[in-house]
């Protein structure tokens, strides 16, 4: 009788809200991949295509990180299921992203040992550095996400901490845009060293506050005790097959793959339309996407606040989708005259990233439930999606890049079709209606016995 008291007990206490510390700890763990994945999706083509790599090779290069991080999510997520130990998995991550980020927009490194520049040996250099910081980056992403459901059972406080999660991602973005804001305002980019000092210089100042935010996590959070318990008691770990059967781990990965989709694409585009399309100021390329991370920022924080059922998550989801269909249609028809528009537009598609990224995310916790043994291959699986479907999305748009007539030949007056119109406009605004339509379709049930009538934080 009193074995089966204290597993009440700790299923009981496996149901209350967290307090905001524990919250807060969680939420800044992934601080380093997100300062870091901000500076790949905003500056990598523009930094490669700068230095002289033709677009077609810069998109080999990303695409050899999206592939190298896609693959490694499955993997860690396998291991991360068998063996657990979250934390040891994120430090070890966090450092192999630490260390090789650096090279990624550094100098080429065989071509200093083979004395040549020529454009083959280029991408080659930078592929195997850009492959290295994504298998790290993927380490720490996988169990950053799955410690989410082994932290505690009850629903609401799911959502909030992958809210803070989120709110946090924003933080670093915008960390991340103040630091280029500041170096591309005081220093010159005449020459090719200069450039690749500009973005060294962004790499070092961005893995500095990343990493100090990984040690607070690591400081702050402990292993979590459902995972050791789920472990203790020998439960079996969950098959693939298991998850394959469900409708519901499709309709999760769909709309999960559509929404980094939305981000991704969009993110990778906006420093090229600011600049080219709408021939903005050099400092646009950080103050555009610092208003937009602002917005997610405040969006985020505001979504903390609310008691969260499948129901809200839908709903909240839709209208994100929504918005930034319409911010999309926006930013393909935007005339250059009008390009002061594009502020307004950054501060609606903020609000409609949070929306999206945040309920997306949670949808994968509602899908777990309490199936811990198997919570890490859910977010591996999915990452893996998401990794490889941007990647060759964005292998794709680029290597059409240099195919766009030339916009100094377009009239202020009227829109010019452009690689990047379609990129940051079209391609988002199409995934977000899928996204939307396959959300609708969706049926998603607590995990918990008494989910989501507690207050948000104790």
């Amino acid at each position: 009788m009193a074995g089966d008291g204290d597993v009440a007990r700790d299923d009981e206490t496996s149901f209350k809200p967290l307090g905001r510390c524990s919250v807060v700890y969680y939420g800044v763990g992934h601080m380093l991949n997100d300062i870091t994945s901000a500076c790949w999706f905003t500056y990598l083509l523009v930094f490669l295509t700068d230095i002289g790599l033709s677009p077609s090779d810069a998109a080999i290069v990303m695409l050899s990180g999206q592939m190298a991080d896609g693959f490694t999510t499955i993997v860690a997520g396998e291991l991360i299921d068998r063996f657990g130990h979250f934390k040891i998995w994120h430090g070890a991550g966090s450092a192999l992203v630490a260390v090789s980020f650096s090279s990624v927009f550094g100098g080429c490194l065989p071509c200093k040992i083979f004395g040549s520049n020529s454009s083959t040996l280029q991408t080659i250099g930078y592929s195997v550095f850009a492959a290295i910081f994504n298998v790290g980056w993927a380490a720490t992403q996988v169990s950053h996400m799955s410690m989410v459901n082994c932290i505690t059972l009850n629903s609401t406080s799911r959502v909030v901490l992958t809210s803070c999660r989120n709110a946090f991602t924003m933080v670093a973005n915008l960390s991340l845009y103040a630091v280029a804001f500041v170096v591309f305002k005081i220093s010159s980019s005449v020459t090719v060293i200069d450039v690749e000092n500009q973005y060294r210089w962004i790499a070092y100042l961005s893995i500095f506050i990343g990493c100090c935010f990984v040690c607070v996590f690591h400081l702050g959070t402990r292993e979590p005790r459902l995972k050791k318990e789920a472990h203790a008691k020998s439960y079996a770990r969950i098959s693939w097959a298991y998850w394959f059967k469900k409708i519901l781990y499709h309709q999760v990965a769909l709309v999960y793959v559509l929404t980094r989709l939305v981000t991704n694409v969009s993110q990778t585009f906006l420093a090229f339309y600011v600049i080219n399309d709408l021939q903005m100021a050099q400092s646009s390329k950080a103050l555009v996407p610092a208003i937009i991370y602002i917005c997610s920022f405040i969006v985020s924080i505001f979504l903390q606040e609310i008691g969260w059922t499948g129901r809200r998550l839908k709903a909240f989801y839709s209208v994100g989708g929504l918005l930034w269909i319409i911010c999309g249609l926006g930013i393909f028809f935007l005339p250059r005259s009008m390009n002061s528009i594009v502020y307004a537009l950054s501060v609606v598609i903020g609000a409609a990233n949070s929306l999206m990224m945040v309920t997306a995310v949670s949808m994968q916790s509602f899908l777990v439930g309490r199936d811990l043994n198997g919570c890490a291959f859910v977010y591996g699986s999915l990452s893996f999606l998401d990794k490889i479907s941007c990647g060759l999305a964005l292998c794709a748009l680029e290597s059409y890049q240099s195919s766009t007539p030339g916009l100094q030949y377009c009239s202020p007056l009227y829109f010019c079709f452009s690689v990047t119109r379609f990129g940051l406009g079209l391609v988002p605004a199409i995934c977000a209606l899928v996204g939307v339509l396959v959300t609708f379709s969706m049926e998603l049930h607590a995990p918990a016995l008494n989910p989501s009538l507690e207050p948000l934080l104790a």
